[in-house]
């Protein structure tokens, strides 16, 4: 049985995406664009460089074995740690004047400089019209210093085969290094919540022990019929007490997180033309269709039969 995160990324069809292996020398700047429904990330396998975050402002240095990702898919720029470059070009335009073509290294920057800066960038994304809280509440962005030492040894191997195999000339290596990112960010997600987002606002349910073991219960079995104090019961608390830590960790209640995660579920199903309602309702836990319809028209807008109509027609 899935844990907890690993439930939560496969049902929402986690796809690792990987752009590029890069070269950069000498005074170099890269504005990279806004990208809805993704998160970014930009690993540093040889180097160092800084990171602004256009949301926020800050500058980020990333050393060599640090890994950042931008989880919401704002615009930031990649720069040159020296002395700052005195443009900054946009990312198709650096594209044009490398002369990339898609495959192999994008060599960047001035060719009088031995030193470089060695980046793997990608990003990761779900499919569509997948939500979760946790990548909602999620910050900005998150950096992970050292990534490969923080994760252990097999990141450590993993990370160095990524990097040798990213836009290598080896058959296979792109596809290698792209399933292999998805093990990246689900790692660096993991760390996260373990960590910072231990005491972050929405996200440290999934840290506390408690609250953890009955969030998994769920997951294991959406469709059971889970009432506030079955879970309680799970996590070893009283009815009141569950349901105040969990409001107070996660800023929702616990019926609100079963029926947006339920809906979930059922978005995924309905994507099927051939999908029967009765059995969808089933499989998520209620009783007639009629009730799962009127529960999924509250919580996204649509009766199920207009969500499968509109998620069919866009394919």
């Amino acid at each position: 049985m899935l844990d907890l995160l690993s439930d939560i990324l496969t049902r929402l069809s986690l796809r690792g995406t990987l752009y590029f292996r890069t070269s950069f020398s000498g005074a170099w700047g890269v504005e990279v664009p806004e990208f809805e429904n993704v998160a970014r990330f930009h690993l540093a396998h040889r180097g160092e460089c800084m990171v602004k975050v256009s949301t926020t402002g800050e500058s980020l240095h990333l050393a060599e074995g640090d890994l950042v990702i931008i989880p919401h898919g704002a615009s930031h720029c990649l720069l040159t740690s020296e002395a700052p470059p005195p443009t900054v070009l946009e990312l198709d335009e650096v594209l044009e004047k490398s002369g990339y073509d898609g495959s192999g290294v994008l060599v960047y920057g001035s060719q009088d400089d031995d030193r470089d800066t060695q980046l793997i960038c990608g990003h990761f994304s779900f499919a569509a019209g997948s939500r979760h809280i946790i990548f909602d509440r999620l910050p900005p962005h998150i950096l992970i210093r050292d990534y490969g030492q923080t994760a252990g040894k097999w990141m450590e191997a993993s990370l160095r085969l990524i990097g040798d195999e990213a836009g290598g000339r080896k058959i296979g290596g792109d596809l290698i290094a792209l399933k292999m990112s998805e093990v990246i960010f689900t790692q660096a997600l993991r760390t996260f919540l373990e960590t910072s987002g231990a005491d972050a606002a929405g996200l440290s349910a999934f840290a506390d022990p408690q609250l953890a073991r009955a969030l998994s219960a769920f997951h294991k079995a959406p469709a059971e019929h889970w009432t506030v104090e079955r879970l309680a019961r799970v996590a070893g608390l009283s009815r009141t007490g569950f349901a105040q830590l969990f409001v107070k960790k996660l800023d929702i209640t616990p019926m609100q997180y079963l029926t947006a995660w339920r809906m979930q579920l059922a978005k995924n199903e309905l994507k099927d033309q051939n999908a029967n309602l009765a059995a969808v309702a089933a499989a998520i836990g209620y009783a007639s269709e009629a009730a799962f319809a009127k529960a999924f028209k509250k919580e996204c807008g649509l009766t199920p039969a207009q969500f499968r109509r509109d998620a069919n027609a866009i394919r």
